[in-house]
């Protein structure tokens, strides 16, 4: 009979310096066209999203300095920092371009993992943070973490 495939969404990799910059919004989940020496170094997490951004083009949503190393393998000239399609439907396009242009939104890498047998990007649209949100974001972070080392202590008791 036919095999279940075993859906890994483990990220390969993060960009969470995102995730303190901005303040992220809607999230599209698209595919990334490309070549096979790129795809046998994603399966090495040989990529790097943190400089990285989303460009839209004629109708058509592209990522900028996304970064993967090549392979030890690849005997021919190959560019690390080439602008890669992203495969999007034309409704998300469309959502992502009025997000970027109309509302003054940033579209960025969040995070890069499998789904299935493809890779997939998830994108989201985020406004930046100022100086002060950014503090309040790590006094809530610390807060956080404080309130958590407490619970953990007053429940042995």
């Amino acid at each position: 009979m036919g095999q279940d495939k075993k859906i890994n969404r483990k990220p390969i990799i993060e960009n969470r310096q995102a995730k303190f910059n901005y303040e992220l919004g809607e999230n599209f989940e698209a595919g990334i066209s490309l070549l096979g020496w790129e795809v046998k170094s994603i399966r090495s997490s040989r990529v790097d999203i943190k400089d990285s951004y989303i460009l839209m083009k004629k109708g058509e949503a592209w990522i900028i300095g996304m970064s993967i190393s090549p392979l030890q393998e690849v005997t021919h000239e190959v560019d690390p920092l080439r602008t890669r399609k992203l495969l999007l439907t034309k409704s998300e396009l469309s959502k992502i371009f009025k997000g970027t242009q109309e509302k003054g939104l940033t579209c960025l890498p969040i995070r890069i993992f499998w789904k299935e047998n493809l890779v997939k990007l998830k994108i989201s649209l985020g406004k930046g943070k100022s100086k002060f949100d950014k503090r309040e974001s790590i006094k809530q972070k610390e807060w956080r973490k404080e309130k958590a080392k407490n619970l953990k202590l007053n429940s042995k008791f």
